[in-house]
């Protein structure tokens, strides 16, 4: 019996929120609170139908929030009971397909940051931080064509 299709599965699976979730949510807020201007679910230039978790596009920075069970984690192996196959199959190709994410961005100029659910959610924050100042003061973006108030004529 194809265990993904019963009602039961799909109900399990349908709880699971890959997106948005709590974890996410956290990250995204403490960054903002820091002054990290970012695009939540920004697709991966050049592959179709995937996409970062959050994204600093301008600094070409993107970063991955995953989950110890979908993406393999070495500390936190996923336990399975009923069809075991089947789920490592699934974690193994998750896995690929982030190497593959990983090595494209890198290819295309991207920084890749990859943390797991269970690191303690200060230190990411601090990591994107630290990554995003040391592109910004490596890059600086090129200033507007905007002139700064003093130079500004005003009407008599």
């Amino acid at each position: 019996m194809d265990l993904e299709a019963t009602p039961t599965v799909r109900r399990r699976m349908q709880r699971t929120r890959g997106r948005d979730n709590p974890f996410e949510v956290l990250i995204r807020s403490q960054l903002y609170a820091r002054g990290i201007r970012y695009r939540a679910h920004y697709p991966v230039p050049g592959m179709k139908r995937i996409t970062c978790d959050v994204a600093v596009p301008k600094l070409r920075i993107a970063v991955f929030l995953d989950g110890c069970f979908w993406h393999g984690c070495d500390i936190h192996p996923p336990s399975v009971k009923k069809n075991t196959a089947f789920w490592l199959e699934k974690i193994e190709r998750n896995r690929a397909r982030d190497r593959r994410v990983r090595e494209h961005l890198a290819e295309i100029g991207w920084t890749t940051l990859r943390f797991w659910e269970h690191e303690a959610v200060e230190t990411i924050v601090r990591m994107i931080v630290s990554t995003v100042e040391e592109n910004r003061a490596a890059n600086p973006l090129p200033c507007s064509s905007a002139r700064s108030l003093q130079d500004v004529k005003r009407p008599p």
